[in-house]
């Protein structure tokens, strides 16, 4: 539009300056060298302006004319590189589709045709790596590096190349050196935050999440979450040995994250053993409010060292009121009622959950049964019913199963990766082994208080349940394989009520490694597989 305004002003002028000149007429004279020239003012216009085109148009093919080798030049290098554009082209194409001698071929045309390019090189180690030429292809991400401007891209392939082949070391001496060029490039921070997290220096995770967070990495949400994370990590690994700075960083992750659990765990217990009780019970409250966990429930039970079972029981209310509908909130309240000897609010907490227990109600109903009346067969029954219950929530990571929070993932090493939810295709946790013990404790009390004459003679012998034999063709079941439940020998049918007493009865419980770990993927080996608890 306005190329065309300017168009018609320049008419517009044109046609006002010939009609200013026909409007005033004269005449030019000339008289040179013996010439006489005599027009009118208009013809002579006239002619100028026909010089001064044809003087123009002879300039320009004089200067078409000397540049001709150049342009022929410049046309050769276009038609060429468009050839070479063309490879990438059709190289990525063929490195999407998985055609790797197409992806070769590819690179070797645009590598001809296009020299030290990034993306020719890129197509080059990406045609490597698809061949499984792992010394191709770093060779290739090694050429990038010398480069500035694709410096930071050969970093991330041979970072990417040593952790394909296990290299830890190799790996992070990439990451550090990209994050030395750049310290706001995401993968570079994150890689080196990993693998520091997992050589236990928090402290210089924390320095590098500081650096990329200052040159606009990541977003204030994310950096809060994971500054979080660090610090409660840090918080666990100086709890023993300083307690006070650990007290420090664990109050300041949950300012940032007040529902990360591990965090509020800590804090909660360290500032109930420094004295201030009311700010740690504050601190769980809001995170079990948010994540109902038994590690808060625990850790809100022992603010006090010194008070009582029966003390411990009125504070736990005020914790599950905050989510008196949770499940969560009837097991721990059954829990602190059981340590109480307070048997009635703990079979009332958990009616509810008696529709559909999971394995931790059915062991806490055992141990309800044992303890209470010393019904040892309810406790038992209570015990095999919990094989084949629902089961409760767990530390999970990338399919792995841990006894306790970690900032990084086992697996792929990724911060803050885990998450307090369901455990998938595993039997049993490593909570729910500490529950077994605690039945296997109160049946084997209950059977040493009952009196050796009171043995009863059984009318019918209990049959034995099978114990199931898990192959690796068969998908791994949700729950764990039902136990041997051993029973003495039914003496013989005799005139007397009462026998003499025999031996005792058996508990037979599984054997508890001293460190359980993480929990394997169903599809790990496995031949015959313990059950989670027997009795």
């Amino acid at each position: 539009m306005i190329r065309l305004v300017v168009y018609l002003l320049v008419l517009a002028l044109i046609a006002f300056g010939v009609a200013w000149l026909a409007d005033r007429p004269g005449s030019i004279a000339i008289d040179w060298q013996g010439w006489q020239i005599e027009t009118s003012i208009l013809v002579a216009a006239s002619a100028l302006l026909a010089l001064l085109a044809a003087t123009i148009l002879v300039w320009t093919l004089l200067r078409l004319i000397f540049r001709s080798p150049d342009l022929i030049a410049f046309s050769w290098r276009a038609r060429r590189r468009n050839r070479g554009w063309a490879a990438v082209t059709r190289g990525l194409v063929a490195v999407g589709s998985g055609d790797a001698l197409g992806a070769r071929r590819a690179a070797n045309d645009a590598e001809r045709l296009l020299g030290h390019e990034p993306l020719a090189r890129l197509l080059a180690a990406q045609a490597a790596q698809l061949a499984g030429d792992r010394d191709g292809a770093e060779a290739a991400f090694r050429a990038m590096t010398e480069t500035p401007s694709t410096r930071l891209l050969g970093l991330r392939g041979l970072h990417i190349e040593a952790r394909r082949r296990g290299d830890a070391a190799a790996a992070l001496l990439s990451a550090e050196e990209a994050a030395r060029h750049e310290p706001g490039l995401a993968w570079a921070a994150d890689a080196v935050i990993e693998a520091r997290c997992l050589n236990g220096d928090f402290a210089g995770a924390l320095a590098t999440l500081e650096r990329e967070a200052a040159h606009g990495g990541l977003e204030r949400a994310a950096h809060r979450r994971r500054r979080a994370v660090l610090l409660a990590a840090q918080a666990q690994a100086l709890e023993l040995s300083d307690p006070s700075t650990a007290r420090e960083k664990a109050v300041e992750a949950t300012r940032l994250a007040p529902t990360l659990v591990p965090a509020a765990e800590v804090a909660g217990r360290l500032l109930g053993a420094a004295g201030d009780a009311r700010k740690a019970a504050k601190i769980i409250e809001a995170a079990y409010a948010a994540t109902p966990h038994p590690d808060l429930a625990d850790a809100f039970l022992h603010l006090r060292p010194g008070d009582s079972s029966r003390e411990r029981l009125k504070r736990i209310r005020t914790l599950t009121a905050r989510m008196p509908a949770h499940p969560e909130s009837a097991m721990v309240l059954a829990r602190a009622a059981l340590d109480a000897q307070d048997f009635d609010v703990a079979r009332t907490s958990l009616a509810p959950l008696l529709g559909e227990p999971t394995q931790r109600a059915c062991l806490l109903m055992a141990e309800l049964e044992a303890a209470e009346h010393g019904d040892v067969g309810k406790a038992r029954e209570w015990t095999a019913r919990a094989v084949r219950a629902a089961r409760d929530p767990a530390w999970v990571a990338d399919g792995i199963v841990a006894e306790r929070w970690a900032p990084v993932s086992p697996v792929t090493g990724k911060l803050d990766a885990f998450e307090w939810k369901l455990p998938p295709g595993v039997a049993t946790t490593p909570m729910l082994e500490n529950e077994a013990e605690r039945v296997k404790a109160a049946i084997a009390a209950a059977i040493e208080a009952r009196p050796a004459a009171e043995v009863e003679v059984a009318s019918e012998r209990t049959p034995e349940p099978p114990v199931v034999d898990l192959t690796p063709e068969e998908p791994a079941p949700s729950l764990a394989p039902e136990a041997e439940v051993k029973e003495p020998a039914k003496a013989e049918a005799a005139p007397a009520a009462r026998v003499s007493p025999g031996p005792s009865p058996v508990v037979a419980m599984p054997h508890l490694p001293d460190d359980p770990g993480p929990e394997p993927f169903p599809d790990e080996p496995a031949g015959r597989t313990r059950p989670p608890f027997a009795v």
